[in-house]
C-alpha cells in the first residue's frame, strides 16, 4: 500500500503516546503518577449528564443540521455575547465533535499550499500539524520564558509577509499556562486588521484564569470579520470524552465551514448538544471549584519544582499546566521525560510542543495534591541520585 505524501506531513499529539506507554507499564504492575494528559480529573457535573439522558429519552438521536441545533446555537451566541460584550448571532455559531475540527476546518478553508501561518511555539502541537498537512508554511511565534511565556510582538510583526494568511493565538496557553497581555492582543488585532490577516483565537481555557479576566482579539471594534473563536466544553466542564466544540465564525466562513462538517462528520450528536446547552445555562459552581483547586495545585507544583536543584518554574496564570525549566539538570527534554516514566512519573517533553520547548517539561496538575507531591518527590530523588553518578 502506498500512502499519500500528505500523511507524512501529519503530526500527532504526544500526550496520547506517553499515556499508552504508561498504561503498558501499569499493565506490567508498575505504579505511574499521570501528569501527561491535559484533561480535568473531575467528573462531568450531574445536571449536564441528566440533560443528556433526558435528550436521549426525548429521542434526540437523529441527524441534525451540520452547524448544530438552532436552539443550542442560540444559547452559545448569548453566552459568547456576554463574554465578549458584543452581540453575536447564532447564525455565526458552528458546532463540531470536539474543538480540534474548528482548527482543522479553519486552516483548510483559509490556507493554500505555500501560505504562511504564524502560531505559538511552544504551543498545542495540532496547530503545526494541520498547517503542514494542508501544505502551508508554519511560522513559529516563540513564547519566551523571560516574557512569562509570551511572544515578542515586534518580532512577530517582522515575521509577517505577503504570504501570511492566519495568526493563531491561545490564551491561557497550553503548554505554558501563560496569559497574553491585553495590550499585546490589541496590537496583534490591529496588525491583523490593517494587513487583512485572519486570527484564530483558541479560547478553550477561557474559564480557567488564576488572576485577571479573559481578553480576546474578538473584543476589539471591527474584528468580527477577522477573527474565528475556538471554544468547547472539555476543559471548563470536564467533558473531554463528550467531544463537543464550536466556533464563532465571520459571515463569509459559516457556509464553507458548515460544508466541511457535512463532508466529514455530518453533524455533532444532538443529545450531546442538548447537554452543552445545560452546561452553559446550568449552575457554574463546578467550574469555580475546579478553578480554585487548580490554582492551589499550581502553587504546590511551582514550589515543588523550585525546590529541586537544576529546575526552575514560573507561576502559571491559567489553564492547568506548568512548564518547568530543566536546562540546568544536564538532561534534554525527551531524555528526562523517558527517564521519569521509568521512575513512575509520566510527563511530556517540552519538544512535544515545538522546537522552542527544548529544555522544558510540561506538567499537567490535573491530579490530586497527594499525587503531585509524590511525583515531585520522585523527580527530586531521581535527579539527586543522578548527580551522584
Amino acid at each position: 500500500m502506498k500512502l499519500a505524501k500528505s500523511i507524512d506531513r501529519l503530526g500527532t499529539e504526544t500526550a496520547f503516546e506517553v499515556l499508552a506507554k504508561a498504561k503498558k507499564l501499569e499493565a506490567q504492575g508498575k505504579e505511574i503518577v499521570h501528569l501527561e494528559i491535559g484533561e480535568p480529573d473531575f467528573e462531568t457535573p450531574n445536571h449536564i449528564k441528566e440533560a443528556a439522558k433526558k435528550a436521549l429519552d426525548d429521542n434526540f438521536t437523529h441527524y441534525v443540521p451540520s452547524p448544530g441545533l438552532m436552539e443550542v446555537r442560540e444559547v452559545i451566541a448569548e453566552h459568547q455575547s456576554e463574554v465578549h460584550n458584543k452581540i453575536i448571532s447564532p447564525e455565526n455559531v458552528v458546532f463540531t465533535p470536539g474543538a480540534k475540527p474548528i482548527m482543522f476546518f479553519t486552516i483548510m478553508a483559509l490556507i493554500e499550499p505555500g501560505d504562511e501561518v504564524i502560531y505559538p511555539n511552544p504551543g498545542f502541537p495540532i496547530y503545526e500539524s494541520m498547517i503542514n498537512y494542508v501544505g502551508g508554511k508554519a511560522i513559529p511565534m516563540e513564547l519566551k520564558e523571560e516574557k512569562d511565556f509570551n511572544a515578542d510582538v515586534d518580532l512577530m510583526e517582522e515575521s509577517i509577509t505577503e504570504k501570511t494568511k492566519l495568526i493563531i493565538l491561545n490564551s491561557p496557553n497550553n503548554p505554558c499556562g501563560s496569559v497574553m497581555d491585553p495590550s499585546d492582543i490589541k496590537r496583534i488585532a490591529s496588525i491583523a486588521k490593517e494587513k487583512d490577516i485572519m486570527i484564530l483565537t483558541d479560547e478553550v481555557y477561557k474559564d480557567l484564569y488564576f488572576e485577571g479576566s479573559h481578553n480576546s482579539a474578538y473584543d476589539f471594534d471591527g474584528m468580527e470579520e477577522n477573527v474565528v473563536i475556538l471554544d468547547g466544553f472539555s476543559k471548563s466542564y470536564a467533558m473531554t470524552g463528550w467531544r463537543l466544540g464550536y466556533g464563532i465564525f465571520p459571515n463569509q466562513l459559516v457556509e464553507p465551514i458548515s460544508r466541511l462538517v457535512t463532508n466529514s462528520v455530518s453533524c455533532t450528536s444532538a443529545f450531546s448538544q442538548k447537554a452543552a446547552a445545560a452546561a452553559i445555562q446550568g449552575p457554574q459552581d463546578s467550574v469555580k471549584m475546579m478553578l480554585d483547586e487548580f490554582k492551589e495545585r499550581s502553587k504546590i507544583v511551582v514550589d515543588g519544582f523550585n525546590a529541586i536543584n537544576g529546575i526552575s518554574c514560573i507561576q502559571p496564570k491559567g489553564a492547568f499546566y506548568a512548564f518547568p525549566n530543566i536546562k540546568n539538570t544536564g538532561y534534554k527534554s525527551q531524555d528526562l521525560s523517558d527517564a521519569l516514566l521509568n521512575q513512575g512519573v509520566a510527563v511530556l517533553p517540552g519538544t512535544s510542543f515545538g522546537k522552542f520547548g527544548e529544555g522544558y517539561l510540561r506538567i499537567s496538575f490535573a491530579n490530586s495534591r497527594d499525587n503531585l507531591k509524590k511525583a515531585l518527590n520522585i523527580i527530586k530523588e531521581f535527579l539527586d541520585y543522578s548527580k551522584l553518578l
